[in-house]
């Protein structure tokens, strides 16, 4: 590593502490993923989506956003993001354990689907990419209100050949709305390649709809906090929406129902697991002089024992009752 490229978290105005912060959240991510795999293979859990690949770039982009002030449509591999901006590894383990007190459903919608509105983040259905409409709607509504707030929203390149995403970017061009739009461009939309799925890059369909777009390194953490702070400034100051094309690996299968092997190689993906964003930030910090594998040590014990007392909790948390179908479906109460 060259020295000009020594201590860039300064140059973007971020702390030695930040950065640290910052890989702790990728490590915690990637062991809650982790985890989550091995409970679904051991029978615990019904089904888990994996992010693992796309931890750095998520995360440089949480940071570069306003936690509790913005508003946020992840998509379901983003782990890394919601801890980032404020849910916690129990928070996951309740969904994914489908229990009563998962904030984001009660334990009624599928893992992955984040909601939580002390955190404004706004949960996505199934169907996919229909979040992105939803996000120019919330963005529109912070423009009409005068509210000092951005919208951001993410979804995978498979998604981006959705008629939503191009409604929702044709409609927040047209209005200038304060939303980024992130493609998470993972290389495979379950089993189907990029090359068969997209012509061009998709940060190009930008300029169709009058906003620019950008590609960008996903395993490059500080790489993308500096385009999406980039982005919300610019979305802050009323010049209307951004699309980042994160370019990112799936370094495991599509889901718990897939079988990654009757599309790729055990090569190829092994190839990528070595360009990993959290392997190459570690190397980083340590180039810094701001980490040892001592503190990495230390780091990795202190994150199992969090990840084992999450799951602990939420093995042995109850389940929702059949009185409480409804719940989380109507308004409750006088805040509505």
């Amino acid at each position: 590593m060259s020295i000009g490229q020594l201590y860039k978290h300064r140059t973007l105005g971020l702390s030695d502490e930040v950065v640290i912060r910052m890989y702790r959240v990728m490590s915690l991510a990637a062991k809650y993923d982790e985890r989550a795999f091995m409970l679904q293979r051991a029978g615990k859990i019904p089904f888990h989506v994996s992010g693992m690949g796309q931890y750095a770039g998520q995360v440089g982009m949480a940071f570069a956003m306003e936690a509790k002030k913005d508003y946020f449509l992840p998509y379901y591999r983003d782990y890394a993001f919601v801890l980032a901006v404020g849910m916690t590894v129990k928070d996951l383990m309740l969904a994914v354990f489908c229990k009563a007190e998962d904030v984001n459903s009660g334990g009624r919608q599928m893992a992955g689907h984040f909601g939580d509105r002390k955190n404004h983040i706004v949960t996505a259905s199934s169907p996919v990419t229909t979040q992105v409409p939803h996000a120019a709607g919330i963005a529109l509504a912070a423009k009409m209100k005068k509210q000092d707030l951005v919208t951001y929203v993410s979804f995978g390149e498979g998604s981006s050949n959705q008629g939503d995403f191009h409604e929702g970017c044709n409609f927040a061009g047209v209005h200038k709305l304060p939303v980024i739009f992130v493609c998470e461009n993972n290389q495979y939309a379950i089993s189907v390649p990029l090359h068969k799925q997209v012509a061009g890059k998709i940060s190009d369909r930008a300029l169709g709809y009058g906003f620019p777009g950008v590609q960008v390194d996903g395993s490059d953490v500080l790489e993308m906090y500096r385009v999406t702070k980039e982005a919300r400034d610019r979305a802050a100051r009323g010049e209307g929406p951004t699309l980042i094309e994160m370019m990112s690996y799936r370094l495991m299968p599509h889901s718990t129902s897939d079988d990654d092997m009757l599309y790729r190689t055990k090569e190829e993906v092994e190839e990528n697991r070595q360009k990993d964003g959290i392997v190459k930030f570690k190397e980083y910090l340590m180039e810094c002089g701001l980490w040892s594998d001592e503190q990495d040590r230390e780091l990795q014990e202190e994150l199992k024992q969090e990840i084992n007392e999450a799951t602990k909790y939420a093995d042995q948390a109850p389940y929702p009752k059949p009185e409480d179908t409804l719940r989380h479906v109507y308004a409750e109460g006088d805040d509505h």
